[in-house]
């Protein structure tokens, strides 16, 4: 079992890459546009509960190490900072595949803060590093679960940045290959 984090009382950032950017779950008062450096958002994690099965695994997003990740940063006043840290653990740890972890962002206003987040625990057995794109595309394709179809999870990543003015190369290529239901796997 990974130990948790000990995170001071106070005002709280946790910085979000994924779904928490377009469905957080938490009460908030600031979001803010942010970039960490370090990690990068990649769909290296196998779902087995949110978007996939044990069975059928979907993908979804983790924070791997190398480069820098764009994202939301969003403030959490100091009386909800314990419930909010309770729902993160319950929502991001199911399988405990992500590491918590306090990380330097820098909003899009200048300012740095240290903000909450998951990243991808490459020790564990949900960990699927970086895989082809056609192996990709199929997990994607594949996966279902309790939060959903994973195709939505990805449109819906990518939807957000896009709105946000925010540009993923890699994710943007995935989308349009869900798009085309004729593109082969293989491509």
């Amino acid at each position: 079992m990974q130990a948790t984090l000990r995170l001071e009382p106070g005002d709280l950032w946790v910085f979000g890459y994924g779904s928490l950017m377009w469905k957080p779950g938490f009460d908030f008062v600031e979001r803010r546009i942010a970039t960490i450096h370090g990690f990068h958002r990649a769909p290296c994690i196998y779902s087995h509960v949110h978007r996939g099965t044990p069975d059928k695994p979907g993908l979804v997003f983790g924070l791997d190490s190398g480069g820098s990740c764009r994202g939301i940063a969003f403030r959490v006043a100091a009386e909800h900072h314990p419930a909010t840290v309770a729902y993160l653990r319950e929502r991001e740890q199911v399988t405990l595949v992500y590491v918590e972890r306090l990380v330097r962002a820098i909003l899009d206003d200048g300012r740095h803060v240290a903000a909450l987040t998951y990243v991808a625990d490459r020790k564990h057995q949900q960990y699927a590093g970086k895989l082809s794109p056609a192996e990709t595309l199929r997990l994607v394709r594949q996966g279902q679960g309790q939060s959903g179809a994973n195709p939505d999870y990805i449109r819906n990543t990518r939807d957000h940045l896009t709105e946000l003015g925010l540009v993923d190369h890699r994710l943007d290529w995935l989308v349009a290959r869900l798009a085309d239901v004729t593109t082969p796997v293989s491509s």
